[in-house]
């Protein structure tokens, strides 16, 4: 019997790396053949589309349909980012208070609903991809020889409560901080997935429960299809 097909819908390059290089091959592992595209953002009548980024629900729900129109995949699920996630977006205008994994379960059970189809799986990053790179603070750290990185990205977890919870102001966002502490010279696409990938997703899962609870969805989803 073929393996069943997931489809990972993805916010950009970023998500893309992290994917290829540290969780596609334990999805694999776990059952599924999995594919993935970063969404689009704009079509061109005479050219390209463009993709990455997500500046609408309606063009998140456009690309989400579209996967889900045809019979290919048993799952279709997303890495995208909670911050800076449009306010249209179902869910997003009647978050609870307090907890932010709380609040962004409340805006992931609201996609789901609007979308309406069992086969698709809403994840939202907590807070951005970034979060999974203080996971891996030291192992940054290290790429850089920069102890002092070390520190203040351990101080920022610590304060938060965990590097799914450092958060998503304009100016101190993970990725907002990861840029002023390497003045500029931070590569998010290379540099924090070469960290994550160095952590290694075991390590990376017990500090982040909001990606752990996805994974743990998606694996008890393939053994159910096996």
């Amino acid at each position: 019997m073929a393996e069943p097909r997931l489809h990972v819908l993805l916010e950009g390059q970023t998500e893309e790396v992290m994917l290829r290089n540290v969780l596609e091959p334990h999805l694999r592992t776990a059952g599924w053949t999995v594919s993935w595209s970063i969404l689009v953002t704009k079509r061109l009548v005479d050219g390209p589309a463009h993709r990455g980024g997500v500046t609408s629900w309606a063009k998140l729900e456009r690309d989400i349909r579209r996967l889900l129109s045809g019979r290919s995949f048993a799952a279709v699920t997303t890495i995208i980012d909670y911050y800076g996630l449009p306010g249209d977006v179902p869910g997003m205008s009647s978050r609870p208070s307090g907890d932010a994994r709380i609040r962004v379960g409340h805006v992931e059970a609201a996609m789901g609903a609007a979308i309406d189809d069992l086969r698709f799986v809403p994840h939202l990053t907590l807070h951005e991809a970034e979060s999974w790179v203080f996971a891996a603070a030291e192992q940054l750290a290290d790429l850089y020889r920069d102890p002092d990185l070390l520190a203040r990205m351990r101080a920022d977890v610590a304060a938060a409560g965990g590097p799914e919870l450092v958060n998503d102001g304009p100016e101190t966002a993970p990725s907002k901080r990861l840029r002023s502490y390497r003045e500029d010279d931070y590569l998010k696409a290379t540099d924090g997935p070469l960290a994550v990938a160095e952590l290694g997703l075991g390590r990376l899962r017990q500090q982040c429960p909001h990606l752990h609870a996805w994974l743990t969805g998606l694996e008890a989803r393939a053994t159910a299809l096996a």
